[in-house]
């Protein structure tokens, strides 16, 4: 069984499949900095990944192909991302003393408490915490289960395109893990930071307090709704119009007339969001935010989103401190920063 958390062996691809690509990311470590080795991003066919369930393995295991051939990838190892929403994590607590196996045999037989779902579906892991309890007999322990099915669905893409999946993280996990490697580039005082990930299907609001997600929100919003009002009001087929979106080649009326009302629409959804995380938690403001996802680089959206919203909005970009191998297109990869949030926290798995 693929685990959860298991320590890979060294040199591992992060490849994070979302609804509208595949993006992988290979990071080395030199005199103390990370490098970007190699990296790709290549688009799916539309209806290959729906609401986070691969449906078309085949297809993207061809893209993911692509992808190792563009980026001449020198690893065959790789970590994936299970969608946080596919996940039930639990923090319980157990005896300090306790070894790996004695927790285990535990978990299995408290299971039932905790995972809706017989054993034998489900991949599961556990790590002890470093969190200080009032009893020093006791630790806790973070529990993170999901069903079999997930787990799999994504190895096999990744063994469609001939690499060995090597470790199963979590979605949020593996954003926390890139946070910190950029988190000393915010200002200064920034403890509370909104990350909007804006993509092709799925808006998602994370909360960090502390490089730890506190808070998690998705809502069904995202790019498509431009493309798809571009492909209405132009007569495209919905491909041309992504096209066109992307290389900004659209009639004269375009931005006040279909990408204003875009932005607006965004605008609310995070006032949303960010409302339903003021209500739900002791927090009444955010410190930062930043943009993340396929949308983020959308002209005008961060300086509207800082306009409206009142909080500092920047674009996240995890190579600020990186170096690059002379492979790589610096213009291309900072472009596709915002995006590679996911593949560049499991890359990072690497080097735990």
């Amino acid at each position: 069984m693929l685990r959860l958390y298991r320590k890979p062996s060294k040199g591992l691809i992060g490849v994070d499949i979302s609804s509208t690509s595949v993006k992988l990311l290979e990071l080395s470590v030199k005199n103390g900095r990370y490098w970007v080795e190699s990296y790709a991003l290549v688009p799916l066919p539309e209806g290959s990944v729906v609401e986070k369930n691969i449906l078309n393995p085949e297809a993207i295991g061809d893209a993911l192909e692509r992808a190792l051939n563009l980026a001449n990838v020198q690893s065959n190892a790789a970590a994936i991302a299970i969608p946080t929403s596919m996940v039930i994590s639990k923090t319980i607590e157990m005896d300090a003393d306790m070894t790996d196996d004695e927790r285990e045999v535990q978990i299995r037989m408290d299971a039932e408490q905790y995972i809706p779902f017989p054993l034998d579906e489900v991949s599961l892991d556990f790590e002890v915490l470093s969190d200080r309890l009032a009893n020093p007999n006791r630790v806790n322990v973070l529990l993170v289960a999901t069903r079999l099915e997930n787990v799999e669905a994504r190895s096999e893409v990744l063994e469609l395109a001939g690499l060995t999946p090597k470790i199963a993280d979590v979605e949020s996990f593996a954003m926390e893990n890139v946070y910190k490697v950029f988190a000393d580039t915010m200002p200064m005082g920034v403890n509370t930071v909104g990350i909007l990930d804006i993509g092709h299907t799925m808006t998602t609001l994370s909360v960090m307090q502390n490089d730890k997600i506190i808070y998690t929100r998705e809502q069904v919003f995202g790019g498509k709704q431009l493309t798809q009002e571009i492909q209405n009001r132009y007569g495209l087929s919905f491909e041309e119009a992504g096209r066109a979106k992307k290389s900004r080649t659209l009639p004269d009326d375009y931005d006040v007339e279909v990408l204003e009302p875009f932005l607006e629409a965004v605008v609310q959804q995070a006032a949303r969001s960010l409302q339903f995380f003021f209500s739900s938690s002791q927090f009444n403001e955010i410190d930062h935010i930043l943009l993340a996802g396929g949308n983020a680089n959308i002209p005008g959206l961060a300086k509207l989103l800082q306009q409206k919203l009142g909080y500092r909005v920047t674009i996240a970009n995890p190579f600020l401190q990186m170096g690059f191998s002379p492979k790589i297109d610096i213009k291309k990869i900072e472009n596709d920063a915002s995006s590679l949030l996911v593949a560049c926290g499991l890359a990072l798995r690497s080097f735990d």
